[in-house]
């Protein structure tokens, strides 16, 4: 077995804030992949949504790469901000405010944990 195997998804452009992502992000970080998946399903943020479908590829990923789906976590989760889409609205006295449309790059990272979690027995 290699000892630093990694699935990662990542998602792009998603029509979100990053400031709100990384509230959910928080919550994960460290998690197993199972409880990870539990936490999110229990979260009402709108990240919530986006997160259970990219958790689900990258679990896929893994999976795809032989890893054991028993022992991974999540090693890594990050948000990034992606494009601003720039919007007006119409003020008072034929003036305008700007209205910035924030959009998100989030990324999860999964690694598989040591088989032995207590004291590791030499072969």
């Amino acid at each position: 077995m290699e000892a630093n195997r990694e699935a990662k998804a990542i998602l792009k452009h998603a029509r979100i804030s990053p400031r709100k992502v990384k509230i959910v992000l928080d919550l994960i970080r460290g998690q197993d992949a199972n409880m990870a998946m539990a936490i999110l399903k229990n979260t009402p943020k709108a990240a919530s949504e986006y997160l259970i479908k990219l958790l689900k590829s990258a679990i896929a990923n893994a999976e795809i790469k032989e890893m054991d789906s028993s022992r991974l976590y999540i090693s890594e989760c990050y948000v990034c901000p992606g494009p601003t889409l720039k919007r007006m609205m119409p003020r008072a006295k034929g003036s305008a405010d700007r209205i910035l449309k924030r959009t998100s790059h989030v990324t999860i990272a999964l690694k598989e944990r040591s088989s032995g979690n207590d004291i590791a027995v030499a072969e």
